[in-house]
């Protein structure tokens, strides 16, 4: 029964990771620009995009990704190498999705204090991760 549900489940979860990388790709990006921002009302309408991507794109796509993605490990069981790999990398990516919402709540209380270059840096993060866990979830290497 569980195996009829698998490949609905499977596309659901590929739909809320594509929505959660987004915004994992573009909050550093608004990052960067609000770094930069020369005026009080540019931040301010920054502080605005950000928090609306955060909360209303990032965690639904976040919860929802981890939701059928579980879904999917109790279908297909744990007694994968690759799996492990990609479950790692998953917990990473939401380690830095929390520390987006760190650097977040900084920006809105008005004590960020790190330079535009150094959400240029985290910026790639995502997508070393996202490399490995594309390849371990379509090569399957080990």
């Amino acid at each position: 029964m569980l195996e009829d549900w698998y490949l609905a489940i499977k596309a659901f979860h590929i739909m809320a990771v594509i929505a959660w990388m987004a915004g994992l790709f573009y909050l550093p990006r608004l990052f960067v620009y609000h770094a930069d921002a020369g005026s009080e009302e540019l931040a301010g309408t920054f502080r605005i995009m950000e928090r609306r991507l955060y909360r209303a794109i990032m965690w639904p796509a976040m919860i929802a990704a981890w939701a059928a993605g579980l879904a999917l490990v109790y279908i297909i069981g744990l007694m994968h190498g690759w799996l492990h790999v990609k479950l790692l990398m998953v917990v990473l990516m939401t380690a830095f999705h929390f520390l987006l919402g760190w650097h977040l709540s900084r920006f809105a209380r008005g004590e960020e204090d790190k330079s535009s270059k150094y959400f240029r840096m985290i910026n790639e993060i995502p997508t070393i991760l996202m490399v490995v866990i594309v390849v371990m979830a379509v090569v399957k290497p080990f």
